[in-house]
């Protein structure tokens, strides 16, 4: 007897046999495509055929020569039998609409008969002969004849019937008859025409008795039922795929339909007769979604059916309950929803309600966003009109100028509630600090417009606000990590804290003693803040912000012009340099530093229509500049101190209407030439260029300008000595710069001078001198040009070699 191995050791026998098969018939193939190509390609570089010979022809065997076919033989068949069946069918319409009534009723009943009979019966036999493809062409006849033997049966046996009535019965008969002879002769496509005929009769019997809209919404509601049932339970694809397009097709007119009717309702009857419609179809999603295996449909499915549940529950509380509740109604309806999860229906089931939930809470928030968007903007309109008088209450403080969004008394409580949901749905979500951070926006949102919603009293309102502020501000401070950097928390609720004393301070424009006091408040608690290290790069520069406009409040509250109210501004900057002293390098000294900066510019500002004081303002923080500078880490500082403080003496001179440019260009050239004397005895390998070139361009040039224009003598000989000394001082230390710009200058002042002269003397020559003298003088620079080209190559050597 042969021993055999155990069965797991024969299956890895087995499969390994079954690979070496494969990987030996992989092989094969490739080599097989291989030699197809190489014969493909010997054929195509064959020369063609001469007269009289016969063509080469392939390789037996291979079929490398042969033309490959662009269609399939069973393609082929398809267009054949679909054109006939389709010709057929055009021919057939056109002799029951054409030629009827050529014939008389014996012929007509004989025709139409011996047609459809033909056409239904012919079939059999070919299924019997196993030509399916040919069946079904002559079965689509038949099914196109049966419609056309109801057309012309309602045309001579009934033509008094009324229309509607009459295509709902013949629909309802040949949806029958043909899933009967599909099911009997096993055919493809009479099976999905039933069913899709299916989904008409109860539409056009409803529409025939003249039922009214809940009567046609119901029927809508009990066909997508149907066409639910056929899709779970028919076997054949494109049975269910028309299934599914019909049940859905119907079901969605059906909602649509019940919503409709529901949220415009005059009484709570209409409206709970469509609220139970919404009903039914939420329960018919639930039951399809139970029973469908795709996941993601059944979710689907119950999604639509928390909608359904939530706008029949609203449409009902729309026409029973103030306005102002019909949102927060819905919202109850969808926390409902989230009981979903305690139930035992299907997780897919489940999570399909809860997130009709979350959407409809989404829905409820959006409908507090005018509100809450009007709070936060709103109080900008304040600023155009600002101490214009004290208002009514806090609603018309913050909304003046603008409209109030109708039936937002509730819209506190919504959010609310939302933020609440939000809270204790993050416990148990992996997202909870995402989930924290729009549960504390929502909170905010609920509190900012709570002193609007109640009209509290205008004072009343800004405490609240106030409050608010401090509560962000003590959130974000005291709750900060241990590495000194904020949370996701933290940080949105000092986002919210800014948002807030924006709005606030805006609002207290209203009144003068308010403004006052509320930027005092806002300028303090942010100042706490900024003790933490934490928010203190958001604190510290918002404190600088509000100490600037509690500055400018005061001197508008102390009748002060603009200009002096710039004073006052600048100890904010002088503050900020302060602060970032004290701070030795922390990531809060630069947005200090950009405050400060930020207040000195709107000093400069408010100075700037009145010159002297313009000037004083720019000296002032010339001097916070230098203070800066001192620090090692912003020496640069040094740079825009000595910028504003040429800019103050030179808004000082205009202010005194000195219109002389040396005044100007003095105070430059002099500190410029010491500080490059003194970079060159540092380093000697710096240019006299570097060093010095900039400043004595500053007051030569301007005051060169001024000479050529000037007619009288002491600036051209003030210029001309001090271009004589720059002229020897650069001779006696050899340098470059001083050497060109002085001899330049000189020349140019010596020929200004001249000028009056030399215009007599060309006056006085006769007119052919000038000509005859450029003439020589080109010939004389011809004759030594060479000689003229080395000494000026000598002499650019010699300027080389100076410094």
């Amino acid at each position: 007897m042969t021993n055999l191995p155990p069965p797991a050791e024969e299956l890895r026998f087995l499969d390994a046999e079954l690979r070496q098969l494969d990987l030996r018939r992989a092989a094969l193939l490739r080599r097989r495509a291989w030699l197809v190509h190489t014969l493909q390609a010997a054929a195509a570089r064959q020369p063609a055929p001469g007269p009289g010979t016969a063509p080469a022809g392939p390789p037996a065997g291979t079929g490398a020569g042969a033309r490959r076919p662009e269609a399939t033989a069973p393609g082929v068949q398809n267009v054949l039998l679909v054109l006939g069946g389709v010709l057929l069918t055009i021919a057939a319409i056109a002799f029951t609409l054409v030629s009827w009534g050529h014939l008389g009723i014996a012929g007509r009943a004989l025709v139409l008969g011996a047609l459809t009979v033909g056409a239904l019966g012919v079939p059999v036999a070919l299924l019997r002969r196993g030509l399916r493809s040919t069946a079904e062409a002559v079965a689509a006849l038949g099914t196109a004849l049966t419609v056309l033997d109801a057309y012309a049966l309602h045309e001579v046996t009934f033509p008094g019937t009324d229309g509607v009535g009459y295509t709902a019965t013949a629909s309802a008969v040949l949806a029958a008859l043909w899933a009967v002879y599909g099911v009997r002769l096993r055919l493809r496509h009479p099976l999905p025409l039933a069913v899709a005929t299916a989904h008409l009769p109860l539409l056009l019997w409803a529409i025939a008795v003249g039922a009214g809209p809940y009567t046609l919404t119901a029927v809508a509601l009990a066909t997508a039922a149907g066409g639910t049932a056929v899709a779970l339970r028919a076997a054949p694809l494109p049975v269910r795929i028309v299934a599914v397009t019909g049940a859905l097709g119907t079901g969605a007119a059906g909602v649509l339909s019940a919503g409709w009717l529901c949220w415009s309702a005059s009484g709570p009857g209409p409206a709970a007769r469509a609220a139970a419609l919404l009903l039914v179809a939420a329960a018919l999603a639930l039951v399809a979604g139970r029973f469908v295996p795709r996941p993601e449909i059944s979710m689907g499915a119950a999604f639509a059916a928390g909608l359904c549940v939530v706008a029949g529950a609203g449409g009902v509380l729309r026409v029973t309950v103030p306005g102002d509740w019909t949102v927060p109604g819905c919202l109850g309806c969808a926390i409902a929803l989230l009981a979903a999860e305690l139930t035992p229906l299907h997780r897919p089931l489940r999570q399909g309600l809860v997130r009709a939930s979350v959407a409809v809470q989404g829905f409820a928030v959006l409908w507090t966003l005018p509100l809450v968007a009007g709070c936060v903007l709103g109080p900008a309109v304040r600023g155009a009109r600002p101490w214009s008088g004290t208002p009514q209450d806090f609603r018309d403080a913050v909304f003046a100028g603008l409209p109030r969004p109708p039936y937002a008394g509730t819209a506190p409580l919504v959010l609310a509630v939302v933020a609440a949901v939000l809270v204790v749905a993050g416990r148990r979500t992996a997202r909870r600090p995402a989930v924290t951070v729009v549960a504390m926006v929502l909170g905010w949102a609920a509190v900012l417009v709570l002193p609007v919603v109640l009209r509290l009293p205008y004072a009343a309102g800004l405490v609240a606000h106030a409050v608010v502020v401090a509560a962000a501000l003590f959130f974000a401070a005291w709750s900060g990590r241990a590495d000194k950097r904020l949370s996701p928390p933290s940080l949105t609720a000092l986002l919210l804290a800014l948002v807030t004393s924006v709005g606030l301070a805006l609002v207290s424009l209203a009144s003068e003693p308010a403004t006052i006091a509320v930027l005092v408040t806002l300028t303090v608690l942010f100042a706490a803040a900024g003790l933490r290290p934490g928010p203190a790069p958001f604190t510290a520069p918002a404190a600088l912000c509000h100490a600037t406009a509690l500055a400018c409040a005061i001197g508008a509250s102390a009748g002060r012009p603009p200009h002096h109210t710039a004073l006052l501004v600048l100890a904010v900057p002088a503050v900020a340099a302060l602060i970032a002293s004290r701070t030795g390098g922390a990531r809060v000294t630069v947005p200090v530093e950009a405050a400060g900066a930020a207040a000195g510019l709107l000093a400069l500002a408010l100075a700037a229509p009145e010159p002297p004081m313009l000037a004083l303002v720019l000296s002032l923080c010339g001097a916070v500049a230098a203070a800066t500078a001192l620090r090692p880490e912003r020496r640069a500082a040094g740079w825009a101190a000595a910028a504003l403080f040429l800019l103050a003496t030179w808004v000082r001179l205009a202010a005194w209407d000195v219109a002389a440019p040396e005044a100007y260009t003095l105070p430059v050239t002099g500190p410029v030439l010491v500080v490059g004397l003194l970079r060159r005895r540092r380093d000697a390998a710096v240019s006299s260029w570097t060093a010095y070139g900039s400043g004595l361009a500053v007051t030569l040039v301007p005051s060169l300008l001024a000479a050529w224009d000037d007619r009288h003598w002491l600036r051209p000989l003030a210029l001309g000595v001090a271009a004589l000394v720059v002229t020897l001082a650069g001779a006696r230390h050899r340098l470059q710069a001083p050497l060109v710009l002085g001899p330049a200058v000189l020349a140019l002042v010596a020929l200004h001078e001249l000028a009056p002269y030399l215009t007599q003397v060309v006056g006085a020559l006769p007119r052919w001198a000038p000509p005859a003298l450029a003439g020589l003088v080109l010939l004389v620079l011809g004759a030594t040009y060479e000689q003229r080209l080395r000494d000026a190559r000598r002499l650019r050597e010699a300027l080389g070699r100076l410094g």
